[in-house]
């Protein structure tokens, strides 16, 4: 399963989501690749040291020769490997522009090594730029996470309206694997007035497990860990543990055997 993390609003916790899903997938049993595809390169820092990385996922989009096998880095939780980001892929949509095939360079990257993995989990950029549409067009799911505050559903029919054209001519056979609200604080009338919102927009899409606003998730990534290594009885290591089995479970995959 190729899973693309998306929602063009910033500050979801769609990089936090990406991370520690891919971490709780490989805890799981389940071999995973964490692609990270946003500039910033966050998914890389939590657990790599970005300063001996030679080549990123900006060569194997724009080099011709470049594979993905290039550039995937082991990381020390075993069954997860990492396709790093560097700063350069913040001018990919001009080296792309005008090439007949830029919204499949990660599709044709990803085709070579997909029988490596159980489950490609992709970080995207806070944009619906080419690089977000490079990961709808390789992918088999959408992930949208949602932040659970006042201005929760802002932005999320342009997403949708970028889902449904890719579907209609690149790759129809994309899904939305479902939602996932994050930044969750249950004890504020607010925060669940704006869940029960979300179920009402997306019904049976919202996954049940909700990621909690949580200390120990925020400040994993300065120790350049998932929280699941950084604190594994945190209430956010917890939470995303929970949200991989549920998923998995969406997935009808043996949850008992992964684990």
């Amino acid at each position: 399963m190729i899973i693309a993390i998306a929602n063009q609003k910033g500050g979801v916790g769609k990089t936090t989501t990406a991370i520690n899903l891919a971490a709780a997938l490989a805890q799981k049993g389940m071999k995973t690749l964490l692609i990270d595809l946003d500039p910033q390169g966050n998914s890389t820092m939590s657990f790599l040291d970005r300063r001996v990385i030679e080549k990123s996922m900006f060569e194997v989009l724009t080099e011709p020769g470049a594979m993905m096998s290039h550039v995937v880095k082991k990381t020390a939780l075993p069954n997860l490997d990492v396709a790093p980001a560097r700063i350069a892929l913040a001018k990919i949509e001009a080296k792309l522009l005008g090439e007949l095939d830029s919204h499949y360079r990660l599709k044709d990257a990803l085709d070579r090594v997909r029988e490596t993995y159980d489950f490609v989990v992709i970080d995207t950029p806070p944009t619906l730029g080419i690089i977000t549409v490079n990961a709808l067009v390789a992918a088999s799911h959408v992930l949208i996470p949602i932040q659970s505050s006042y201005f929760a559903l802002e932005g999320t029919d342009d997403l949708l309206e970028t889902i449904e054209k890719v579907r209609q001519r690149p790759n129809p056979a994309l899904r939305i694997l479902g939602v996932v609200i994050t930044m969750h604080d249950k004890r504020t009338a607010l925060a669940r007035d704006i869940r029960e919102q979300i179920q009402k927009v997306f019904g049976g899409k919202v996954f049940d497990t909700v990621i909690p606003r949580n200390v120990r998730i925020a400040e994993a990534p300065s120790f350049g860990k998932p929280v699941l290594l950084h604190d594994p009885s945190s209430k956010g290591a917890v939470a995303h543990l929970q949200f991989a089995r549920e998923l998995l479970e969406r997935s009808g995959l043996p949850v008992a055997e992964a684990a």
